[in-house]
């Protein structure tokens, strides 16, 4: 058995074991009809709520990835944490609202509502809700889509596509730590 193929197979086993192993988001469907769909994605981040909460709202603009923004890297994301505020990205005189902040519990929940992205002009919306919770000295977050509305086609396709895509985005969260 060679060293390298050795060296694999204790990766493996330490990352089994639950050590020393970086959290991936897991896209899921968790419930679909004819009138909308739930996703729900989940990554562990070594740090606490505070710095967890911290990141999500002051660093939006680094850690939110930028091939899924309006305008790639000329745009800017920032996020105004209090009932009323926005998600938005500005680029010069553009400026994309990409959804209304409605609640905030600091290092706990924030909760915003709107279509992202395409869904916007599909005349979609939902209600896009981060929770926080510290275990053990890490965070445990779990980023939650409700979207609702007609869509011709169905959601069969689109939700899983929008599962991925937001495994992408709280990915880039855990991943600025």
């Amino acid at each position: 058995m060679s060293v390298s193929t050795l060296s694999k197979i204790i990766s493996g086993l330490i990352c089994v074991l639950g050590l020393f192993c970086t959290a991936h988001a897991q896209p899921k469907v968790v419930a679909q009809s004819d009138y909308g769909f739930i996703t729900e994605n989940t990554v562990t981040i070594d740090a606490n709520a505070n710095q967890v909460w911290k990141t999500l709202i002051e660093d939006v603009d680094t850690w939110w990835p930028k091939d899924h923004s309006w305008w790639g890297k000329e745009g800017t994301f920032s996020i105004t944490p209090a009932a009323g505020g926005c998600f938005c990205e500005i680029s010069g005189e553009r400026s994309a609202e990409h959804l209304r902040v409605v609640f905030v519990n600091p290092a706990n929940t924030l909760v915003m509502t709107g279509g992202l992205g395409p869904l916007q002009g599909m005349g979609l919306t939902g209600a896009l809700t981060f929770e926080l919770n510290e275990e053990k000295g890490a965070t445990i977050v779990t980023m939650t889509y409700r979207v609702h509305g007609y869509h011709p086609d169905g959601y069969t396709q689109l939700a899983p596509v929008v599962a991925q895509v937001q495994g992408l985005q709280l990915q880039g969260l855990a991943d600025a730590f």
